[in-house]
């Protein structure tokens, strides 16, 4: 973990969008910025820690885990995104989170925190828009938990994953089928199953990390 001088404001995202220069530049000021390696806890659900954590370069997953290294992944989070805001209320940390590639981070402790919220309306309004999104998407989640199959979750992840490009939906981002199993909440050995059915009826095809998506794919078997 290294620690870094504190830098410019113009990356801590838009969490942050209607500070002027100056009030961005006191909380960069307040912040400590540190890097870490791929594959480093930054979070572990259950502890007591308070700091909130920007997302300057690299990459993140927040997941939930159980004692048999099982992983629930909630999401995942890149540069000008935010975690670790749940800490306002004192309570355990209600998830883990790693990085997923080399990351870089301006932290800022829960008093700092605080403070700004209570200093500028601007920053509490943004962070109250982004909690009600995050419980939307939770209710998605349990809905497609609740009333989807396994094949119906596992279209649901590529179609949100997925991109238009040339006219076709494609997903280009390296998703694996462990990954694939934690988000949907399934095992490897049913994703890997699924994939060879879509893929041998034309739903998808696969070529190295990319899949592409034929044709609508079926919500259920």
């Amino acid at each position: 973990m290294q620690l870094e001088p504190h830098t410019a404001t113009q990356t801590l995202g838009p969490l942050f969008f209607g500070l002027r220069e100056d009030e961005l530049r006191v909380v960069a000021a307040q912040s400590v910025k540190r890097s870490y390696p791929k594959n480093t806890v930054v979070i572990r659900e259950g502890e007591f820690t308070g700091s909130l954590y920007v997302i300057l370069s690299g990459k993140v997953k927040v997941y939930l885990g159980d004692q048999h290294g099982k992983e629930l992944i909630l999401d995942i989070k890149g540069p000008g995104e935010y975690f670790g805001e749940m800490a306002l209320d004192d309570g355990p940390r209600s998830a883990s989170v790693v990085t997923q590639e080399a990351s870089r981070f301006a932290i800022i402790s829960k008093d700092h925190f605080k403070h700004l919220l209570l200093e500028h309306p601007d920053v509490s309004l943004h962070l109250i828009k982004d909690l009600v999104h995050i419980v939307r998407e939770l209710n998605k989640n349990v809905r497609s938990l609740a009333m989807l199959n396994v094949c119906g979750r596992v279209s649901k992840l590529l179609l949100d994953s997925a991109v238009k490009h040339d006219g076709k939906l494609v997903i280009e981002e390296k998703l694996t089928q462990q990954t694939m199993a934690n988000r949907v909440g399934a095992s490897r050995e049913m994703i890997s199953r699924i994939f060879r059915k879509l893929s041998g009826d034309g739903y998808i095809k696969v070529e190295g990390k990319k899949i592409t998506i034929n044709k609508p794919l079926p919500p259920r078997w």
